[in-house]
């Protein structure tokens, strides 16, 4: 297994870990309030749900490359999760000369 999917692997449990942590924290206020057990289960699980996507997309948002038309007025853009240097030169020069140069176009791949 290589570096770089170990440190993923590390970071998602992390997510889980911290999503959960903060979900029981929550909980256990709430139960400080007399809150019903099938109310505070469904509370806690929203919470975990909520901070694990949230986490979740900070994750995917660390490791996220964006390449953008270097061409005047032209909104073309790649992003990329996950890649090697190599596949990531190759579509920093798709996106640096692609054929269609045209403001508006808006592809994203």
């Amino acid at each position: 297994m290589n570096t770089s999917s170990i440190r993923r692997r590390f970071a998602l449990s992390a997510v889980v870990a911290a999503s959960a942590a903060l979900s029981a924290v929550i909980g256990v206020r709430l139960s400080g309030y007399g809150v019903p057990s099938a109310l505070l289960l469904a509370c806690c699980l929203s919470c975990l749900a909520t901070f694990s996507s949230l986490f979740f997309r900070v994750v995917d948002a660390w490791s996220t490359t964006t390449h953008h038309c270097t061409a005047a007025g032209c909104d073309f853009q790649v992003r990329l999760t996950h890649t090697d240097a190599a596949e990531n030169r190759r579509w920093q020069e798709i996106a640096a000369a692609h054929p269609d140069h045209m403001a508006g176009s808006g592809s994203a791949l």
